[in-house]
């Protein structure tokens, strides 16, 4: 630490000071394939989060589908298919420039998460798309990952979060709607309550 920044961490030998030494566990669990217990995670994850990187900086985005959408080819490769969206195509943006990618799979229930870093390509090739067709509808493409690493993470986070606390379906929403987000983003240019009644349907219509 700099006496101009006496509480600011900037050198790697001050941040292993202050987390301590990194456990046998926690080193031998990361893996540079995919072993067959995470593979068993993948195939019963229903949603994952990507990070990518590219010239404008980082993103991350969410993945999800039923369980298994994100398929192991093989314990080096993994097809995650690239269903419709916002056409934003933040993360594929990304790809094209840097392949470097990141995946974090979440299974409900299951405090523990799967993080596993490799490199994607953006394949269009017909038979994979169509391997990937839910609902009669394509995907738009499938990024083939190559494996680097997996490993995962402990529960403490989820355990933390009570995030798989059941929640009622009459509990009040804590947070805005998506509406009342863009209207007050668009200065009221996007009717918020007709954005929110119409969204339901129209996220049904385009799932797929």
């Amino acid at each position: 630490m700099s006496a101009s920044r006496p509480h600011v961490i900037s050198t790697l030998a001050e941040l292993e000071a202050l987390c301590g030494p990194v456990g046998e566990a926690s080193i031998r669990k990361e893996v540079p394939t995919l072993h067959p217990h995470y593979q068993a995670l993948i195939e019963a994850s229903p949603f994952a989060v990507l990070g990518t990187v590219g010239p404008g900086g980082l993103d991350v985005s969410p993945r999800g589908d039923p369980p298994g959408f994100v398929e192991v080819q093989d314990e080096r490769t993994l097809l995650l298919p690239e269903r419709r969206g916002n056409n934003r195509i933040d993360s594929l943006r990304n790809i094209v420039a840097d392949p470097r990618v990141a995946l974090l799979f979440l299974i409900p229930g299951v405090g523990e998460t799967l993080r596993v870093n490799g490199r994607a390509t953006i394949s269009v090739e017909p038979a994979l798309l169509e391997r990937f067709a839910m609902n009669g509808q394509l995907p738009k493409c499938v990024l083939v990952i190559a494996v680097e690493t997996a490993l995962f993470q402990c529960a403490r986070a989820i355990v933390r979060s009570n995030l798989w606390q059941a929640v009622s379906p009459d509990a009040p929403r804590p947070v805005p709607t998506p509406g009342a987000i863009l209207e007050a983003l668009t200065q009221a240019s996007i009717d918020g309550a007709a954005y929110d009644r119409e969204l339901p349907q129209r996220q049904r219509a385009t799932l797929y």
